[in-house]
């Protein structure tokens, strides 16, 4: 049970305030805040609980940002134990980048996926047509096409643009639509 003081909120914000400053180690323009990995913070009497939310469970990033979250918590937590933890629900999605992260996001480089409505999330693993809705962070053109469904890490693409002659990454879009399938033939 926690129970909250001045004291223990007082961790809590300086804790936030922390987190901001700790950067994805493969977008090191993005902290972890406005990429939307921080789930829970709970500072109770003798400790300080962080629960993330890996954007794939395949992460290879998982155990730096661990590492760097412990570091830098350790710092605001007042002598209490730091605990992180990789959590899995709420699934992450790309609508938690805040507005700040996309703007980190285009300014190095890469495109921020758009936003998804409700629904199931789904990750469609490559197209065979233009990129649709994916603007190019150099030129702003949207003529662009997938180069390949698997970029650098689990969670990015790579595209070119048309425009511009430029490729660029983007995240892979977590969407609500279901793509269609053709019906199966019958048995």
């Amino acid at each position: 049970m926690v129970i909250r003081t001045d004291e223990t909120d007082r961790i809590e914000r300086d804790v936030w305030a922390t987190l901001a400053g700790v950067h994805d180690p493969e977008i090191p323009p993005l902290s972890i805040t406005d990429l939307g990995i921080v789930e829970r913070v709970a500072v109770t009497d003798d400790a300080v609980e962080v629960d993330l939310l890996p954007t794939f469970a395949g992460c290879p990033a998982l155990d730096v940002i661990r590492q760097d979250v412990e570091a830098a918590v350790r710092a605001s937590a007042d002598g209490r134990d730091v605990r992180v933890r990789f959590v899995f629900t709420p699934p992450w999605t790309s609508d938690r980048i805040s507005e700040a992260g996309r703007r980190a996001l285009t300014a190095y480089g890469m495109t921020p996926p758009g936003q998804r409505g409700k629904g199931p999330v789904v990750v469609p693993l490559a197209s065979l047509s233009r990129s649709e809705g994916v603007i190019c962070p150099f030129c702003r053109s949207r003529d662009t096409v997938l180069e390949s469904a698997f970029g650098p890490t689990l969670c990015r693409t790579i595209h070119f643009c048309r425009a511009c002659r430029n490729p660029f990454e983007g995240f892979k879009p977590k969407t609500s639509r279901v793509p269609s399938r053709a019906p199966l033939p019958p048995a």
